[in-house]
């Protein structure tokens, strides 16, 4: 109920339509914005949905392994590979087309990137670190 009451219905949708993992991920990094940012609304969202285009490469676990592996080497990639590898972008599309606000739709984009100009650097350090793997 936590995260159903922070997303729109297209974007409840597709959460719902990610893999496990990337819904734990993503709810897992909004925790981690919730308590460093004050229940920041916006910056909440962008970590629940920055991998939300993930969910169209339809890629297993050993698919992901094999879809980094090929990625890092910069091999030549399959469909679905270059889906996974292009989820920002993906994502931030579909984001801004269901009207989500800009940082919801920045963060998406960027998230493998360096920091926009539009996102404050203090909410930009709290999303990048809420993306990074537990230790």
């Amino acid at each position: 109920m936590w995260v159903r009451k922070r997303l729109t219905p297209p974007e409840w949708s597709a959460f719902c339509e990610q893999a496990i993992a990337d819904q734990r991920h993503g709810y897992s990094a909004a925790r981690v914005v919730d308590a460093a940012l004050d229940a920041n609304r916006s910056a909440v969202r962008a970590a629940l949905l920055h991998d939300i285009g993930k969910r169209h490469a339809r890629l297993g676990l050993l698919g992901r392994v094999f879809a980094s592996v090929a990625i890092r080497m910069h091999l030549p990639l399959w469909p679905r590979a270059r889906t996974y590898r292009d989820h920002g972008p993906i994502g931030s599309q579909e984001l801004s087309d269901w009207g989500a606000e800009s940082l919801v739709v920045e963060f998406a984009r960027t998230h493998h990137a360096s920091r926009p100009p539009q996102i404050e650097p203090a909410v930009w350090q709290a999303l990048r670190e809420s993306d990074k793997p537990p230790k």
